[in-house]
């Protein structure tokens, strides 16, 4: 979800418990049961295009008006990606800034790049400016905590810019850790460029999240 730069999420994260209704995430999840998950992807792309649930999730005015609350002016859906962890996909991120962006088209600005494709669309690395006007909703489709995996952020952390590796090596010896563990229907709302991470699930079965920017 983009639009213009608000003063809202000062740590960058915000937790919001009951949020949607179990019985709306049950039926998502039982839209996606129908899609299968190649070994070792972890995730679907463009799920706004593969799913009707989804689809309507997204653009949906209880979702739309929730991003309203941390941006000004018109709010526009980005991407959107389901994460599951299971035995067969089941994997562990390093600590990490969210950067890049899908796009419609190629085009040439200052600071824009370096340009890559996934899932037969284009994504690009964007300026700083770019991610202060987005916000991240992470819709949990199942319970998320520590055995299944779930994400960990460094408050504040955006504040810190665009940082490199040895930055974030810095910021992660320095700075305390948040566990944001979660239930069906609670929202996970957090800026791209956040610091964040997540482990391998200790007990793989099904920890589903929708990611929509």
């Amino acid at each position: 979800m983009a639009a213009e730069h608000s003063n809202a999420l000062p740590l960058g994260y915000e937790l919001i418990k009951g949020c949607l209704p179990p019985a709306q995430c049950h039926a998502i999840c039982e839209e996606l049961s129908s899609h299968h998950v190649c070994a070792g992807t972890g995730g679907i792309r463009n799920a706004e295009k593969k799913f009707t649930g989804i689809h309507a999730l997204a653009h949906s005015t209880h979702l739309l008006s929730l991003a309203d609350r941390y941006l000004n002016g018109p709010v526009k859906l980005v991407r959107a990606i389901v994460f599951n962890k299971t035995v067969d996909n089941n994997w562990l991120v390093t600590w990490h800034q969210d950067k890049t962006v899908c796009v419609s088209a190629e085009f040439d600005a200052p600071d824009w790049g370096p340009w890559s494709e996934k899932d037969h669309t284009l994504h690009v690395q964007v300026p700083l400016g770019v991610l202060n006007n987005m916000v991240t909703l992470r819709i949990h489709l199942d319970p998320a905590d520590s055995n299944s995996g779930c994400l960990k952020v460094i408050p504040s952390s955006h504040r810190a810019g665009l940082l490199s590796q040895k930055d974030i090596e810095q910021q992660v010896q320095q700075q305390p850790e948040v566990l944001c563990e979660a239930g069906v229907g609670d929202v996970l709302v957090m800026r791209p460029h956040l610091l964040h991470t997540s482990s391998k699930a200790q007990n793989p079965s099904q920890r589903r999240v929708l990611h929509l920017e």
